[in-house]
């Protein structure tokens, strides 16, 4: 496995004919298949000792919203005691169910003393404010925060971490809210939303559920300083004294032959390199992993948490 490093240095590797049709292919493939701070949650729903299911009233998306937690094993015994927060983020066409469908984060998390929350961003996973209204950066960066640190003893120390459009969000939130998170990671993120090919990538997700492409960001050419607005490479500077993982794969660059999560990986890896080399620029630290071939699949983003936790437990001041 390539050594992980904190700069980025040298060519991606793959070439501009690779990366457009990559940027076509995964345009199909994910076309066609690859509350308020007064306001309480309602009565939640335990699935098991620590994990439950809450419905979150959300005055920024005018409905309520479902959060998955996992507690603290001593979370019942200990009272009064507070617990910093991990952020978990799902990707496109998922729930805020993903994480513990498929990892092993509760049994992960088990005698580590912190919460580990899940929210939701609704069908395309890319939890911004959008023009048509709904806002699920305010959601996940103040509603959610604000009920867990009232009504299950979160401290002020989060740290956010997702995969693919959770990618972005978790960069997205830090940059956009300097100081809201001591650590940021993301696995197969979208980094940089300008970059050549990734608005079209962008405009599918959100087509693929029946939604106007406009009703997210508008045209990303007529409102391009919009899309700047919400783009994590544009907002770079906020990340400064972040604690940040990228990780990325080149995709089809190396694959083994599953074509679809192959190439939408490889159609990110531009923008992803992109992201660290705006931040090395800058003079910003990150630990990066750029490997060769992987797929925009669990199957890699699991072992990408993993390699991550040192740096996260670390900004959240629990064991590794």
């Amino acid at each position: 496995m390539p050594r992980r490093t904190t700069r980025v240095i040298g060519a991606t590797g793959v070439s501009r004919r690779t990366a457009a049709k990559a940027t076509a292919a995964a345009g199909l493939a994910v076309l066609f298949g690859a509350t308020t701070g007064t306001t309480r949650a309602r009565a939640a729903t335990r699935l098991g000792p620590r994990t439950l299911d809450l419905a979150v009233p959300s005055a920024a998306l005018g409905r309520s919203a479902p959060v998955r937690l996992i507690l603290p094993s001593g979370f019942d015994t200990a009272a009064g005691r507070t617990y910093p927060v991990l952020y978990l983020l799902h990707g496109a066409h998922d729930d805020y169910t993903s994480w513990t469908r498929e990892t092993d984060i509760e049994s992960f998390t088990e005698g580590r003393d912190l919460i580990v929350a899940m929210p939701d961003a609704g069908p395309t996973g890319i939890p911004t404010a959008w023009r048509d209204g709904l806002d699920y950066e305010t959601f996940q960066v103040e509603e959610v925060p604000a009920l867990l640190a009232r009504d299950y003893r979160a401290s002020g120390v989060r740290a956010v971490a997702g995969v693919s459009t959770g990618g972005y969000g978790a960069m997205a939130h830090a940059a956009r809210h300097p100081g809201a998170f001591t650590a940021a990671a993301s696995y197969s993120g979208v980094l940089d939303t300008t970059a050549p090919g990734v608005p079209t990538i962008v405009d599918a997700i959100v087509a693929r559920e029946g939604l106007s492409p406009a009703s997210l960001w508008g045209n990303p050419f007529l409102n391009l300083l919009t899309w700047r607005d919400f783009n994590p490479r544009a907002r770079a500077e906020g990340l400064r004294g972040t604690a940040l993982y990228v990780s990325q794969g080149s995709g089809l660059a190396g694959g083994i032959g599953d074509w679809l999560p192959e190439a939408l990986e490889s159609a990110l890896w531009p923008s992803a390199r992109g992201f660290a080399a705006a931040l090395a620029r800058r003079g910003i630290p990150a630990t990066t992993h750029f490997y060769p071939g992987g797929g925009h699949d669990w199957a890699y983003w699991k072992g990408e948490f993993t390699a991550s936790w040192p740096i996260l437990a670390d900004a959240l001041g629990v064991p590794e």
